[in-house]
């Protein structure tokens, strides 16, 4: 009662999972790493937004697609979410692994900024 012991729920989608609905044009990512690991290597079509200055009212517009965070393995982006979360921005989903299992998973990657 009175949001006492509630905790925002994160959900997570794998990158199988957001790799078929990327290509189906209904997802878009959002990247909360630094510019500098971004540009290293990231989804293909994201955008950067790096945590040392996230501000939930800066995500882009989805028109409908779901909006998926994103950093190295998850940290970060649980923390954004946490953000988001006190916002109120309609932002829940993150990947499970990060970057680290899209690289695992031989996916595409896009280099620069």
């Amino acid at each position: 009662m009175f949001g006492f012991g509630k905790q925002a729920i994160a959900r997570e989608i794998g990158v199988n999972d957001l790799k078929r609905l990327l290509d189906n044009g209904a997802a878009m990512v959002v990247d909360v790493r630094e510019p500098d690991e971004f540009a290293a290597g990231h989804i293909p079509g994201a955008a950067n937004l790096p945590l040392s200055r996230f501000d939930p009212a800066l995500l882009p517009e989805t028109n409908g697609k779901l909006l998926v965070l994103n950093c190295a393995a998850g940290r970060r982006s649980a923390m954004a979410l946490e953000q988001c979360a006190k916002a109120g921005a309609p932002v829940d989903t993150h990947i499970t692994g990060g970057f680290s299992a899209w690289q695992r998973a031989r996916l595409p990657i896009a280099f620069g900024h």
